[in-house]
């Protein structure tokens, strides 16, 4: 489902997805909360899938909750359309999907990334109408020098015509006229939910494109994140306080300047991830009904 291209089941009830009417007459929202990956065997432990439950299954049980999901595949490995085909054929059919940009052409750069990409772009083509967001997620150590705005202007030339969202992790791109440029290329802002440390790209609710705001939640553990280990770094659950907090404040500043919002955790140890995920999604349709209630 490309961004800016509604199809009919877009406005459709789902699970974990819910409309937010606007401030003016006629103007709406659709959230959509999901999770950073689905396939994770800790997650039959924890309780979210079934006791046991396949790698090859989990995508069908984890739609019975879900409506979109950010795949992780796809940032370890060359996206491919012979695997993307046979996912959406065991997929339900109203899952939509984010997919991470490769790894090699973000973090671990080879020389030959142009072509890394033209290959992803052909890959990552099976999703089809159903494919909301090619992520660029960028490491922490991406400062914002003349050489990596270059870069980033490039591969962003690369990826023109497809739906885009860039996640900065360093607090030097947190600059108006970054801002600007994306709005210019209808580029999404992915605004982050993390630890408040200094360098780290702070939370903002700036909306970059009409068509679609994108959020990841990755916990809020300091020592985590200080200590580098990648299971302590996202080992955290949410409160609903927290959650409701961030309802009531980011979301509706979010959901007025765009058509469509998904919004994934990344906080997957022990199935936190999940149970965050439906909570706030329960917080949003609430959020929904009292909006609707006080214009009926």
């Amino acid at each position: 489902m490309v961004v800016g291209k509604k199809m009919q089941s877009d406005r459709t009830p789902g699970p974990a997805k819910a409309l937010l009417r606007g401030e003016q007459p006629g103007s709406s929202c659709l959230v959509m909360t999901g999770t950073s990956g689905y396939s994770y065997l800790e997650w039959v432990d924890s309780g979210f899938y079934p006791p046991g439950t396949k790698s090859a299954a989990m995508l069908e049980f984890y739609g019975r909750s879900f409506s979109v999901v950010e795949l992780n595949y796809t940032w370890y490995q060359m996206a491919r359309s012979d695997v993307l085909t046979r996912m959406l054929a065991a997929a339900p059919a109203h899952i939509i999907f984010a997919a991470k940009l490769t790894r090699t052409v973000t973090h671990e750069r080879e020389e030959d990334w142009r072509e890394q990409v033209q290959r992803y772009r052909q890959g990552i083509s099976a999703l089809g109408r159903r494919l909301a967001a090619i992520l660029v997620q960028l490491p922490p150590d991406f400062d914002r020098t003349i050489a990596n705005r270059r870069f980033l202007a490039e591969l962003l030339d690369y990826l023109q015509g497809m739906p885009v969202a860039v996640e900065f992790r360093h607090a030097s791109w947190a600059v108006d006229t970054v801002f600007t440029e994306l709005e210019r290329r209808k580029i999404t802002l992915v605004s982050v939910d993390e630890p408040n440390l200094p360098g780290l790209f702070p939370r903002l609710d700036v909306v970059t494109n009409p068509a679609l705001f994108y959020v990841r939640f990755h916990g809020r553990n300091e020592k985590g994140w200080k200590n580098g280990n990648m299971q302590k770094k996202f080992d955290y659950d949410y409160s609903e306080q927290e959650l409701h907090q961030w309802c009531e404040h980011e979301l509706g500043s979010l959901s007025s300047r765009a058509s469509r919002g998904i919004i994934f955790f990344n906080n997957h140890v022990r199935a936190q991830a999940p149970r965050n995920a439906l909570l706030l999604n329960s917080l949003i349709s609430k959020k929904a009904g009292r909006r609707k209630a006080g214009r009926s």
